[in-house]
């Protein structure tokens, strides 16, 4: 189950928008806000666009209280260092902790005002701090950019990392023997009309040419516009003139 994103007094229109984006890059479906200073939904779905049946489904409350009222666990950012002794972990491990404890009813992320973050009192209500690890000469981030970091390591905890990557339009098979072996001898032929075994053993350049080639790894489509590369610079030179020959069978020993 996806974790609720709560936002405590969001006071940026904007800073709402995207956390509207990032929650629905990243598998949330519910946001509530408490005492949100404006909320403007048209100008929400225009920010954060295709966004407007979650924007419909935003639920505002009046406390943080309220709003985690129904969670059997809560994680709470913080970037400030905590005199009291209070279990503070970082994203990753407060992602897996909501995993598991979502098995049991409803979790939180919760995140503080842009300006001043949460309160202690607000702070209490957490069953964990999380804090984010940056450089310690400028420790606090963006809203949006904590929401980020958080629904992502919570997307990756859910499985999200698993969904397969999206495959090429086109699958093309790989570069068969035949087809590398013309592509091999066309490139040997363009190597050989601009001189390029003036000063080198035609022999070794290949033997690390079909190295490199081998490692790439090309598939059928690739190996046919290589090949077409090395076709045209002999066609370009013969159409400008060039007089060439073809290639030795082998070194001159």
């Amino acid at each position: 189950m996806a974790p609720i994103l709560v936002l405590v007094n969001p006071q940026d229109l904007v800073n709402i928008a995207a956390a509207v984006r990032i929650a629905r890059n990243f598998g949330i479906e519910r946001m509530r806000l408490v005492n949100p200073e404006s909320l403007d939904p048209w100008r929400i779905e225009g920010i954060a666009h295709n966004s407007a049946d979650f924007v419909a489904r935003i639920e505002i409350l009046d406390s943080l209280e309220a709003a985690v009222a129904d969670c059997v666990h809560v994680a709470v950012l913080t970037a400030r260092g905590r005199t009291a002794k209070r279990r503070t972990i970082r994203p990753r491990d407060a992602a897996a902790e909501l995993v598991d404890a979502s098995a049991g009813g409803p979790v939180a992320i919760v995140v503080g005002r842009e300006d001043r973050g949460l309160t202690n009192a607000e702070l209490d209500l957490g069953h964990v701090l999380v804090t984010i690890p940056t450089d310690p000469s400028s420790s606090s981030l963006n809203l949006a950019q904590a929401v980020a970091i958080m629904a992502y390591e919570s997307w990756i905890a859910r499985g999200g990392e698993r969904a397969p990557l999206k495959r090429p339009r086109k699958d093309t098979p790989p570069a068969t023997s035949a087809q590398l072996e013309e592509l091999f001898g066309d490139w040997r032929r363009a190597l050989w009309a601009v001189e390029f075994f003036k000063t080198r053993r035609s022999e070794s350049v290949m033997r690390s040419f079909r190295e490199i080639v081998h490692r790439a790894g090309l598939d059928g489509r690739e190996a046919s516009l290589v090949r077409a590369m090395g076709i045209e610079v002999v066609r370009y030179l013969a159409r400008a003139g060039v007089p060439m020959g073809e290639p030795p069978l082998a070194d001159s020993p």
